[in-house]
C-alpha cells in the first residue's frame, strides 16, 4: 500500500496578500506577468523586423481585450450556458472565475484579424505567426496560476507526484495537470522560439501558427484524459468539452503546415 506521505499535500493559499479590501492573487499575478513577459519577447521579435512600434502597442492592446473577451465567453458558452442562460448579468463578474482556453484562442484569431486588415494591412497569418510564440509561455503561466487555485486538476493516481488538494477537501492523490499542460506549453514555446529565430519559418505564412496549434492542442487533447470533468454534461460525452474543441485546432494546424510548406517565403518590406 502506498503511504500518504509519497504524495504532495497541496494546499496553497490563492492569495498572496491584501491590499485593504482588495486581494492579490496567484492567478492575477501570473496571469499579468506572463503578459508582461510576453509582451517583451513578443516586441522583441517585432523589432528585430523593423516593425514600427504604435504596431507593436495596438497589438498588445488588441489581445489583452481579446483573450478575457474570448476566453470568458469561451467558457459561458462552451462550458456553463445552461447556467449563464438564467443568470446573465454573472457573464460579466470575471473575478468570480471561468475562463476557457480554447474561446481565448479564437478571440485572440478574430481581433488579430482586425488588426491586420486596420493597422499592419498585411496578410493575418504575418500577425499570428510571431504571436503565437510568446502566446505559448502566456498558457503555461495561466496554467500555473489554475495551480495556486486548485483548479482543473487531474483523476485519481497512484504515482508518487500526485497532488492531494487539500483546500478543496481531496483526501486522495490526483495528477496535477496544470502542471503537465504548463510544462508541455512551455516546451512548445522553446520549440517555437527555435523556429523562429533559427530557422526561416517566419516566412513561410501560417507555418507557425500551425505548428501552435497541432503542439498546444494536441497536448490539450492527450492531458484531457487523465482531467477530470470540469461540468456535470461531461459524464455522457465519449469525448470532453476539452477535446471536442481541441479536435478542430489540430486538424487546421496539421492543414496551415502542409499549406505552409507549398508556399514560397514571404518577405515584407519594412
Amino acid at each position: 500500500m502506498i503511504h500518504l506521505l509519497n504524495f504532495i499535500h497541496w494546499n496553497a493559499n490563492p492569495e498572496l496578500f491584501n491590499l485593504g479590501p482588495l486581494s492579490v492573487r496567484w492567478y492575477g499575478l501570473l496571469f499579468a506577468s506572463g503578459f508582461l513577459i510576453g509582451y517583451y519577447i513578443g516586441e522583441k521579435m517585432l523589432k528585430s523586423e523593423k516593425v514600427p512600434q504604435k504596431w507593436i502597442d495596438s497589438l498588445f492592446f488588441y489581445i489583452i481585450i481579446a483573450t478575457i473577451v474570448g476566453a470568458r465567453l469561451g467558457h459561458v458558452f462552451f462550458y456553463g450556458w445552461e447556467y449563464y442562460s438564467q443568470y446573465p448579468a454573472e457573464i460579466f463578474k470575471v473575478w468570480h472565475g471561468g475562463l476557457a482556453s480554447h474561446g481565448g484562442a479564437i478571440g485572440i484569431f478574430l481581433a488579430l484579424m482586425i488588426h491586420s486588415k486596420l493597422i499592419t494591412k498585411r496578410n493575418v497569418f504575418w500577425t499570428i505567426d510571431r504571436i503565437v510564440v510568446p502566446t505559448a509561455l502566456v498558457a503555461g503561466f495561466i496554467r500555473l496560476g489554475n495551480l495556486m487555485n486548485s483548479e482543473i486538476y487531474g483523476i485519481e493516481t497512484t504515482l508518487p507526484w500526485g497532488f492531494i488538494f487539500e483546500r478543496n477537501g481531496e483526501a486522495v492523490a490526483k495528477h496535477p495537470t496544470q502542471i503537465y499542460e504548463a510544462l508541455a506549453y512551455f516546451i512548445s514555446f522553446g520549440i517555437l522560439m527555435y523556429m523562429y529565430w533559427r530557422t526561416r519559418s517566419k516566412y513561410k505564412e501560417g507555418l507557425l501558427t500551425g505548428m501552435f496549434f497541432i503542439l498546444i492542442f494536441a497536448a490539450r487533447f492527450f492531458i484531457e484524459y487523465i482531467k477530470e470533468d470540469q461540468e456535470a454534461f461531461e459524464a455522457t460525452m465519449s469525448l470532453n468539452m476539452g477535446q471536442w474543441l481541441s479536435v478542430p485546432f489540430v486538424l487546421a494546424g496539421i492543414f496551415l503546415v502542409l499549406r505552409a510548406l507549398k508556399l514560397p517565403e514571404k518577405i515584407y518590406n519594412k
